[in-house]
């Protein structure tokens, strides 16, 4: 949560190439860490992110892609962005996407005008015992 009361957001914009997808990989790792995610949720969330991006990568028109993340402990939500071909929609019977609905409390995918984004969101639960 931000000084001022409201959610905390970051925002990433990354080339629509693999090489780049640790990067917004890394930084889900990292606010979740500092948000009192598990081990388990973090790496849930590290996967997550990962697939969300794959799916986008192929597809990014402009050879962009657009992370936010919002922080509003306990949750964390990731909107993972691109401008897609006119139609374009993920395949929710994918193996990718039943992936990216395992691993966190909702997935959904959005089309607004030209863009598609995919949006994960996951809460922080109890931590973990020894």
């Amino acid at each position: 949560m931000s000084s001022r009361g409201r959610a905390a957001e970051v925002r990433l914009s990354i080339p629509a190439n693999s090489a780049y997808v640790a990067v917004p990989r890394s930084v889900v790792g990292n606010l979740a860490a500092r948000n009192d995610f598990t081990l388990d949720a973090i790496d849930d969330l590290r996967i997550a992110v990962d697939e969300a991006c794959a799916l986008l990568l192929p597809e990014a028109a402009d050879g962009v892609l657009d992370c936010v993340f919002e922080i509003d402990p306990p949750q964390l939500t990731v909107r993972a962005s691109a401008v897609v071909p006119n139609g374009w929609t993920p395949d929710t019977d994918s193996f990718g996407w039943t992936v990216l609905t395992a691993l966190v409390e909702s997935a959904t995918a959005e089309t607004v005008g030209a863009r598609l984004t995919i949006t994960v969101t996951a809460t922080a639960t109890a931590t973990e015992t020894a």
